[in-house]
């Protein structure tokens, strides 16, 4: 709330510079901001009495956008990469396989390993579970299972994170 929203019969004010300027009536604040060119905008509505600041309010808007702007920056999203893992893949590629996940676990990504099955290969799931075993076992310097390994439908998967 800015100047006339402000319907308080007594606030607490703080001038531009920071000093307390002590309690008094909403009418008197508005004249104090009026005549400093500035604005009286309510900081902290929920305190008794609720707490004012003469401000240049525009300016104040700006910074407090600034400042979520700033945050929003240093922000980091963590994404979830797939690698998709059959049960009779050859040594080979299950070792490119690992080196994609270190690459995408070095980077600060989640990564979700998946064991799809096909036709007759769903006759033996459980056999299977030991792939992905094996997997986080060649993973273990760098990475740590968030979710162990859950059947779900035609495919297995558990999720893979940095170790901190």
């Amino acid at each position: 709330m800015i100047n006339g929203q402000i319907r308080d019969k007594e606030v607490r004010v703080i001038s531009e510079s920071g000093e307390q300027l002590g309690i008094m009536s909403s009418k008197d604040a508005m004249k104090l901001a009026r005549e400093a060119d500035l604005d009286l905008v309510k900081i902290a509505p929920k305190a008794q009495p609720p707490v004012c600041k003469i401000i240049d309010y525009g300016k104040y808007k700006y910074e407090l956008a600034r400042k979520e702007k700033e945050a929003k920056k240093k922000q980091k999203t963590v994404e979830v990469k797939e690698v998709r893992l059959s049960p009779n893949i050859d040594t080979n590629d299950l070792n490119t396989k690992m080196n994609n996940a270190k690459k995408f676990i070095g980077k600060g990504n989640k990564v979700k390993v998946t064991l799809r099955f096909r036709g007759r290969e769903m006759a033996h799931m459980q056999q299977s579970k030991h792939i992905l075993d094996d997997f986080a076992q060649a993973l273990a310097d760098v990475a740590v299972i968030e979710k162990p390994a859950k059947q779900e439908g035609r495919s297995m998967s558990m999720v893979l994170t940095e170790k901190r």
